[in-house]
């Protein structure tokens, strides 16, 4: 079976079912995208990795990884190997004791496992062929974006546009705190924007 390493191109707010998000999978040296429509536990799981956001008591997902770090049990690489009736099915390739083992996975709590042990995720050409888009935008688009790109922050203001540096800091102790990672992010972008 001929493998397609992945790269997660980003998380949003699905908008064909309410309350799920839509995790968006790009074929690494390609154009073909896979959206998966995920949970909001395992969306606020990917999304606190890739803000690079500490939670301060581990997360379910966390916790799988400190287990399997405790008893020398490696995640060598997540493997997307089908999909049925719209559901992808995943497996993670684990190493203990230099034995190879396979375990069956949902593909959302796959992927949040493997952005905490930072390794590959794969699929299948068949599967990429299957559910694969290709995202297509015309020059004029590509520019504008990279207009947006280079605003400076002033122009981009959001509700925390008002806050001082040190407010925000605060801010984001106290939404991290609370488990609010949302906001969280959104105050962790506007103060890089300041920096």
């Amino acid at each position: 079976m001929y493998k397609v390493r992945l790269n997660i191109l980003g998380l949003s707010v699905s908008q064909t079912q309410s309350g799920a998000y839509a995790l968006v999978l790009a074929e690494e040296h390609g154009d073909r995208r896979i959206p998966i429509i995920i949970g909001p536990v395992e969306a606020q799981a990917i999304a606190i990795h890739l803000e690079g956001l500490k939670p301060p008591r581990p997360l379910t997902h966390d916790l799988i990884k400190n287990i399997a770090l405790a008893f020398d049990i490696t995640l060598l690489e997540v493997t997307i190997h089908k999909l049925e009736e719209g559901i992808f099915f995943s497996e993670l390739l684990c190493e203990m004791n230099g034995k190879e083992v396979r375990i069956d996975s949902r593909t959302s709590d796959a992927i949040a496992l493997a952005l905490r042990f930072r390794c590959p995720i794969y699929t299948t050409e068949e599967i990429l062929h299957k559910a694969g888009i290709i995202l297509e935008m015309n020059k004029e688009q590509t520019a504008g974006n990279r207009e947006e790109e280079n605003d400076p922050p002033s122009s981009g203001k959001t509700v925390y546009s008002k806050y001082t540096l040190a407010d925000l800091e605060s801010a984001l102790d106290e939404a991290i705190l609370n488990e609010d990672y949302e906001k969280a992010s959104l105050i962790r972008d506007e103060i890089r924007k300041r920096r």
